[in-house]
C-alpha cells in the first residue's frame, strides 16, 4: 500500500548534501563545500541548498553566515526512493523486490528476525482492518 502524505523527491546532488546534513547537522555553504567528497563549484553546493530550502527540505537560519539544517528524516527520503524503486523495476509488487535481496545476499540472523518482526506487525494490521 502506498503512502498518500507527499515524500520528498532528490537529486542524486541534492542527495549527497543532504546526506552531510544529517550526518553534522546544520552547515553554512562553506562547511558543504569542504566536506564533499569530490570537487564540486562553491556557487553549485550554494544553488543545491537554495533548491532544497525552496522545496522546504532544509531551513536556512537567519544568522551570518547562514546555515542550512534537515527538516526531514533520511527515513522520509529513502522511503520515497524505494517507492520509486518498487513501482519501476517491480511493478509495484513487494515479493519479487524482497526475494531477489532475500535469496541474492547473505541476510545475518537479526535482519531476517527484524523482517519476520516486519511480516507479523503487516499481518496484525490486515487482521485489525478486517475486524
Amino acid at each position: 500500500m502506498v503512502s498518500r502524505r507527499k515524500k520528498p523527491k532528490l537529486s542524486p546532488g541534492e542527495m549527497e548534501i543532504m546526506s552531510l546534513l544529517w550526518q553534522h547537522g546544520a552547515l553554512t555553504i562553506a562547511e558543504t563545500h569542504e566536506k564533499l567528497d569530490r570537487p564540486i563549484g562553491y556557487t553549485t553546493v550554494q544553488t543545491r541548498l537554495n533548491r532544497l530550502a525552496d522545496k522546504k527540505l532544509v531551513r536556512k537560519t537567519k544568522e551570518r553566515p547562514a546555515r542550512y539544517e534537515p527538516t526531514v528524516t533520511s527515513e522520509d527520503v529513502g522511503a520515497n526512493h524505494l517507492d520509486d524503486l518498487l513501482e519501476r523495476v517491480a511493478g509495484g509488487k513487494v515479493v519479487p523486490l524482497v526475494a531477489h535481496l532475500v535469496n541474492d545476499r547473505r541476510i545475518s540472523e537479526a535482519e531476517l528476525s527484524e523482517l519476520k518482526e516486519i511480516i507479523d506487525n503487516a499481518e496484525r494490521r490486515m487482521q485489525e482492518e478486517e475486524e
